[in-house]
């Protein structure tokens, strides 16, 4: 399989990131935090996190876990019950069960509530056992070992994706797919975690798919857009 090749070279992309993180590292703290985090936690977390903001999704995991006080006793509860403890991440008639039904192949498979094996696995092995869960894509995937296993992987969301095109770090076609191999390849190990929390800050705060705030921009100098609009 070929991959879309990254437009320039490893010290541009090191730059790069030492603007982005200038920028956006001392905001980092909710991600440092999710470091600590045990990987089934991180798990659900991240599963809560899908198609909603931080903040609802923050607020959906502190509800569901105040008012269940183990994942046995999420698994084991009523669906609706589960619903209404996440409701305010959205979507919780559809994430309810997936996470009950991710819950009970964690339990099937390892005989308790507990995903720490992944340590013991390559990163390649650990996600596509990720990925083997309804639900759980490459993103959630890298996440989970981004953060919660501090595993040397890149997770690509739509921000990664824009921002990547526009710094042409990666070429104008690459898919979000390719774009997790092109990152995981190239960007240092070292500088995976900081790249990856700047872009989606820098996604959030600034670079917007529309009518992206350019002016004071750290990198602007490096950027293609409106050429490129990811």
């Amino acid at each position: 399989m070929s991959y879309p090749s990254l437009l320039h070279g490893e010290a541009r992309l090191r730059r790069i990131t030492e603007l982005l993180w200038a920028e956006y590292g001392d905001s980092s703290h909710h991600e440092r935090t999710r470091l600590r985090r045990d990987p089934l936690a991180s798990l659900i977390k991240t599963i809560l996190s899908q198609n909603t903001s931080d903040v609802n999704s923050d607020r959906a995991f502190a509800n569901l876990t105040e008012a269940f006080p183990t994942w046995q006793a999420v698994m084991e509860a009523p669906e609706g019950d589960v619903a209404d403890a996440i409701r305010a991440g959205g979507l919780a008639n559809i994430k309810a069960p997936r996470i009950q039904a991710l819950l009970r192949s964690v339990k099937a498979a390892h005989g308790a509530l507990d995903l720490s094996d992944l340590s013991r696995m390559d990163p390649g092995e650990a996600r596509e056992y990720l990925e083997s869960f309804h639900g759980v894509g490459r993103k959630t995937a890298a996440c989970v070992l981004l953060f919660a296993l501090q595993q040397p992987v890149f997770p690509v969301d739509t921000h990664c994706l824009r921002i990547g095109k526009r710094l042409r770090l990666l070429a104008p076609s690459c898919s979000a797919d390719a774009a997790h191999e092109v990152f995981d390849r190239v960007v240092p190990d070292e500088c995976k975690l900081e790249l990856h929390v700047s872009m989606v800050r820098h996604g959030r705060a600034r670079c917007r798919p529309s009518k992206p705030d350019c002016d004071g921009c750290p990198v602007a100098r490096f950027c293609a857009y409106p050429e490129i609009t990811g």
